[in-house]
């Protein structure tokens, strides 16, 4: 683990090739969250390819135009979903139609790694 970071919207976890996001209950994620997330993969993956992995233990709402934005990380080569509610699942399958990128859902975060283990092994 390279460190752990905590916002007024989310916790933050970054290891090697991936970071872990747990959004906080309520909040509204909205484009305006990319320029933390553009600083933080500047800052901690440098050009190194990289997931994105949001671990979604509460519930939130996700404005789908952020995935344009985030599309444009160069080094994000994947987006990873963990939750084991229908309803975040549900979600995602519709968010996942603005993102240009491997987009995957998982009910486990162990799977949601060995995903990344391959994606990124795959580069």
């Amino acid at each position: 683990m390279k460190g752990s970071l905590k916002f007024d919207f989310c916790d933050m976890t970054i290891y090697d090739t991936y970071l872990v996001v747990v959004v906080k209950e309520g909040i509204d994620i909205t484009p305006n969250h990319n320029s933390l997330l553009l600083e933080i993969t500047n800052k901690y993956f440098s050009k190194k390819p990289f997931v994105y992995t949001t671990y979604r233990l509460n519930s939130y709402s996700v404005n789908p135009k952020i995935y344009y934005e985030t599309s444009k990380i160069e080094n994000l080569k994947g987006f990873a979903v963990v939750s084991s509610n229908y309803k975040a699942k549900e979600n995602a399958q519709i968010e996942k139609l603005f993102f240009n990128k491997p987009f995957e859902i998982f009910t486990s975060l162990a799977d949601a790694i060995s995903w990344t283990d391959k994606l990124l092994s795959d580069h």
